[in-house]
């Protein structure tokens, strides 16, 4: 049988200091740790941070995009031609399938590790709420996908200056090519963050942001032929206006003077479908964020 403690008197009580003391420093608040998950998110879309077998991927595919950037100078220098092969707002969509990739690759890599492991409750202990959560990733995914087109096509004008194609015109197509890769960035980015957000496996968030843009894609594109082949090819433009990859292509063939990738390089006719093609792409910004604001309010209970 034990024998109860006996309590030690008031008079002999002791209170020991262990050495904590109270954080006396600046606070650095919610703008810096939105800054600070932004900086993060963006290393991490390249790899950068990270083991070597995770920059392998990205860093491969930002090679195999700048590719061609470097041939169609070398092309343009060496045969004299008075353009480059591949135009600025062209060069996007046809490198699509890389730029593709990529993007199922990163965006899975921003949202859906933080799912797995539950990391996304610790985020929010700190001045961090979901909306900035949402504004950061929605920022570093962006910004990685600018870069990823922007750095090839600022090869392409350096050395379409230096085969001496004319200043005026290639600083024209630069810019519209900057103002079309900052469109494709945002617009590639919240699709795919949204979808990669329902999903804790990367592996499952990697097919369905495939799936997402390249079923619509072609579906669209095997509708748009059948209305050429039938003669209706002024329903080409209002046929484009239900998939990412054909809304993209209708943009920048009608306001950024690129060509056209619809079949038989048909135009879009009525100033009220081209008109769509911006509106339609800002509503689908708009609603993802919507929808990923709200998806992460409840992630983070």
């Amino acid at each position: 049988m034990t024998t109860p403690a006996t309590p030690t008197p008031a008079h002999e009580a002791r209170i020991h200091n262990i050495g904590y003391r109270r954080y006396t420093g600046e606070r650095l608040g919610s703008l810096y740790a939105r800054r600070s998950l932004f900086i993060h998110s963006l290393r991490g879309a390249y790899g950068l941070g990270r083991s070597a077998r995770s920059k392998v991927l990205p860093i491969g595919l930002f090679v195999i995009m700048a590719a061609p950037a470097i041939v169609s100078v070398a092309v343009a220098t060496v045969a004299s031609q008075d353009e480059l092969p591949i135009g600025y707002t062209d060069y996007p969509l046809f490198m699509q399938p890389i730029f593709g990739l990529y993007l199922a690759l990163a965006a899975p890599v921003m949202v859906s590790l933080d799912l797995r492991y539950r990391t996304i409750p610790l985020y929010f202990s700190r001045p961090v709420d979901s909306a900035d959560y949402v504004a950061a990733k929605f920022a570093a995914l962006s910004a990685a996908l600018f870069l990823f087109v922007a750095i090839p096509l600022t090869i392409t004008y350096a050395g379409g200056l230096l085969a001496e194609l004319g200043f005026a015109t290639q600083t024209e197509g630069y810019a519209q090519g900057l103002a079309f890769a900052a469109a494709f960035a945002v617009f590639h980015a919240a699709i795919a963050l949204l979808t990669a957000s329902h999903t804790p496996r990367r592996g499952f968030g990697v097919a369905a942001i495939i799936g997402v843009f390249t079923i619509p894609y072609f579906a669209v594109t095997a509708v748009q032929a059948v209305a050429v082949e039938q003669g209706n090819p002024d329903n080409v433009g209002i046929l484009g206006l239900f998939s990412p990859g054909s809304l993209m292509d209708g943009l920048q063939s009608s306001f950024l003077g690129g060509e056209s990738q619809f079949p038989e390089n048909a135009e879009i006719t009525g100033t009220a479908t081209q008109a769509a093609y911006p509106l339609v792409a800002l509503a689908l910004v708009v609603l993802c964020y919507a929808l990923l604001l709200r998806r992460y309010r409840k992630a983070g209970l």
